[in-house]
């Protein structure tokens, strides 16, 4: 009875010595290459090389080594098929039972590459030379012939094989659940490269590479099933994905909704600022001199939708600001740094999660520029990501915007942009005080809004800080203007592009509020 083998080529090399040992224990023939053999060899582990077997020696700097067939026959050939048996005899060509096989490390290289400070997308020799072939080949090999040969190319598997073939076990759901894995890792594998070498926005096929990083409790709802998948190369951008939370519960399929949210919208801001989310909107937002002042005027917004809500923070949080988050229920905190205090505070709320994503691997890096996706039914949706602010900034109506009223609604046109459609948001100096969301209807999200600010208590001087408005996108009639009005909104700013801007236009001129353009719509579904 011919001896089983199995071949062993890694590039990853955890755990392959004890499992090389293991499997000699079991009585298997072990086939191996280049630096695989070599540590096998130092380990005293008896096994043969690739060319003693194909009686070829490794050409091209060790690019061709397996593609051979006395290699693929092995892993190939049917053991159901006589004829297959028979062609392998002839040729005197030895079945393979097990391909233990892991790829060069393209996705590390591209890691490493950015995390450089890198972001140019250049094809140099160390990319070209870190994509498997033969590696890649072995494994499809392998998992297409599932029923007869045992592909693994995780190390993680590595005990579970061995103890299904001391079990006698490896049965048909074990070797189809192996090979299923195996086609993942390649497609995986594969789409990374795909999209490193891809220079198109949309080109004519996609393939996003996601990574499992954690199996969620639930989803939007607890009859939901969830998961966490981190897209493309594991670079340390800073976002939710990538934060690293210091204490708190487990994150939730919603709370990474709203970190998402949140994240981008602080990072709009360049001075201390505090955004404070809840379901994937801002219901309260402010800059300050200090970031307890920026936390303080956020939830002077909307104290009541506040509670349970997410915290984002552009600056490392201080003490003061720490003792004032510790006084409502908040479910996370998301910020660059905490000082020793601040974590000290937080740590007397044990269910609070506390979330500190890595700094940029550039610090003159934009905003990601990567593909938003949205799943429909039967299909996807793709868009870039919506990084700018404004084309320009025109006056529309007769009287010009004061600086006073103009820093307000820059303001508030970057809030406007986070807000789900229909948006309208309400500002005095660099503080909301009314936020309108989601809304069939623009008049209805200024009446929610102008209810919301009704409940603001806080010190406003009109001169100082006026009454702004911002709308994310144009006004069809002019009925916000009009009752903007009447509440003491003093400018407004709105992309235009109605063909009855002129009304709009005229209203603002009626009641000699400044209106500004910024000519750019920023809806949000």
């Amino acid at each position: 009875m011919t001896k089983r083998q199995a071949l062993i080529s890694v590039s990853d090399k955890t755990g392959i010595v004890d499992l090389a040992r293991q499997l000699h224990d079991l009585g298997f023939h072990i086939i191996s290459s280049g630096g695989t053999a070599k540590t096998l060899i130092e380990n005293k582990i008896s096994c043969r090389e690739i060319a003693e077997v194909t009686g070829f020696p490794e050409i091209l700097d060790g690019r061709v080594k397996t593609l051979n067939p006395r290699i693929h026959g092995g892993i190939l050939a049917r053991r159901d098929k006589p004829a297959h048996a028979a062609e392998l005899e002839k040729h005197g060509i030895a079945p393979i039972d097990i391909v233990v096989v892991n790829l060069y490390p393209f996705e590390q290289t591209i890691a490493r590459i950015i995390a450089g400070g890198s972001l140019d997308k250049a094809v140099t020799e160390d990319v070209i030379e870190n994509i498997d072939i033969g590696g890649v080949a072995l494994i499809r090999a392998a998992a297409k012939n599932f029923n007869d040969v045992l592909i693994v190319c995780d190390p993680s598997d590595y005990a579970q094989l061995i103890q299904k073939l001391r079990a006698n076990e490896a049965d048909g759901a074990f070797r189809r659940a192996l090979a299923a894995r195996a086609f993942r890792h390649t497609a995986y594998y594969d789409a990374i490269i795909a999209g490193y070498f891809t220079t198109e926005t949309f080109p004519e096929q996609v393939t996003i590479p996601l990574r499992r990083l954690a199996s969620l409790r639930y989803g939007e709802n607890p009859h939901q099933k969830a998961a966490l998948y981190r897209q493309g190369v594991p670079v340390d951008n800073p976002n939710a994905v990538n934060a690293r939370q210091l204490q708190g519960k487990e994150l939730s399929y919603n709370n990474y909704l709203d970190l998402e949210a949140a994240w981008r919208l602080i990072a709009e801001f360049k001075d201390p600022a505090c955004a404070i989310i809840k379901h994937n909107n801002p219901c309260g937002c402010a800059e300050a001199d200090t970031l307890a002042d920026a936390y303080g005027k956020a939830l002077a917004c909307d104290p009541v939708s506040a509670f349970g809500g997410i915290v984002a923070l552009n600056r490392e949080v201080d003490g003061d600001t720490a003792a004032a988050i510790v006084k409502l229920f908040t479910e996370c905190v998301i910020a660059p740094s905490y000082s020793p205090k601040a974590l000290e505070l937080f740590a007397t709320k044990t269910n609070l999660r506390v979330l500190q994503p890595p700094p940029s691997v550039k610090a003159s890096r934009p905003q990601s520029d990567e593909t938003e996706y949205r799943a429909i039914s039967g299909g996807m949706l793709a868009q870039s990501r919506d990084n700018a602010l404004f084309t320009e900034i025109r006056r529309a109506s007769k009287r010009p915007a004061s600086e006073a009223e103009m820093r307000s609604l820059l303001f508030a046109w970057k809030i406007s942009k986070h807000v789900k459609s229909n948006a309208i948001v309400l500002v005095r100096g660099r503080q909301t005080v009314g936020v309108g969301a989601g809304q069939m209807s623009r008049i209805d999200s200024l009446h929610i809004a102008c209810e919301k600010m009704r409940a603001v208590q806080y010190p406003f001087d009109d001169e100082l800080q006026p009454l702004v408005l911002a709308s994310d996108a144009f006004f069809p009639f002019p009925d916000v203007v009009n009752e903007s009005a009447g509440i003491g909104v003093k400018a407004i700013v709105q992309p235009g592009g109605s063909i009855k801007d002129d009304l709009s236009i005229q209203a603002a001129d009626t009641h000699n509020m400044a209106m500004v353009f910024t000519g750019m719509r920023h809806f949000k579904h």
